[in-house]
C-alpha cells in the first residue's frame, strides 16, 4: 500500500516540472526537499507545544488529528466508516469487529487502537481499553488523546499520582489544553492535602 503514497509525490513533481520555468528545472534535490507528512507532523508538535493561545492550540491540535486518522489505505477507511457507522448506531460488536479487522491489516495505524480503546471505555471494560491505549502509545507517544484517556480511567481508578504524571506528560505536548491543565491543578491539591 506504500506505494500509492509515493503516487501523488510522483504527480506533483511531474505538474511542477510542466510548469516550471525554463531556467529552474526541477531536480531530484527538488522532490527530496518537499516535506513529508513526518516533517510536518513534527512541525506541527513544535508549533503546539509554543502556542499559549488555547484557541490557537486547538486549532494545531485538530490538525495533528486529522493526519493521524489518514491511514493511507481505502481498505482501512472503509472498514473506520464503518465502524463509526456502527457506534453512532450503537451496534459495538460491529464496531469492535470492524476495528479488529484493521488492527490485524494495518497494526501500525494508531487510530484505530484509539477508537477501540475509547469504545471499550464507552462500554465499560477499562481493562481493555487501558490495553489498547497502550497499544497506541507503544506507535506514538505523543498521541495525546490517548494520554488523556489514560488519565481519565487512572482518575476513576483512585490511582491519582499515575493519573497526574499521565496529565503532566500530556502537558508536556499540548501545554495551553485548559481542562488537562485544571486537571493537573486538581489531583496536585489532592495529592498535597492527602500528604498532609
Amino acid at each position: 500500500m506504500r506505494f500509492f503514497y509515493f503516487v501523488p509525490v510522483l504527480i506533483l513533481a511531474a505538474l511542477a516540472a510542466s510548469s516550471a520555468p525554463a531556467e529552474e528545472p526541477v531536480t531530484d534535490a527538488t522532490v527530496a526537499s518537499a516535506p513529508t507528512p513526518e516533517t510536518l507532523e513534527s512541525k506541527l508538535f513544535d508549533a503546539l507545544k509554543r502556542e499559549r493561545d488555547p484557541e490557537k492550540a486547538r486549532s494545531i491540535a485538530s490538525q495533528i488529528m486529522a493526519s493521524w486518522k489518514d491511514s493511507g489505505s481505502a481498505t482501512v477507511a472503509f472498514l473506520m466508516q464503518w465502524a463509526d457507522t456502527s457506534i453512532d448506531q450503537k451496534k459495538n460488536a460491529a464496531a469492535l469487529d470492524f476495528l479488529d479487522q484493521v488492527t490485524v491489516l494495518k497494526p501500525d495505524y494508531a487510530e484505530a487502537w484509539n477508537r477501540r480503546a475509547t469504545l471499550h471505555y464507552a462500554m465499560g471494560d477499562t481493562r481493555k481499553s487501558m490495553a489498547d491505549i497502550n497499544e497506541v502509545l507503544k506507535r506514538n507517544p505523543r498521541y495525546f488523546p490517548a494520554i488523556a484517556g489514560m488519565a481519565t480511567i487512572l482518575t476513576e481508578s483512585g490511582q491519582d499520582e499515575l493519573a497526574l504524571k499521565a496529565w503532566e506528560r500530556y502537558l508536556d505536548i499540548y501545554p495551553a489544553e485548559r481542562e488537562a491543565q485544571q486537571a493537573v491543578e486538581k489531583l496536585s491539591e489532592k495529592l498535597a492535602g492527602n500528604r498532609t
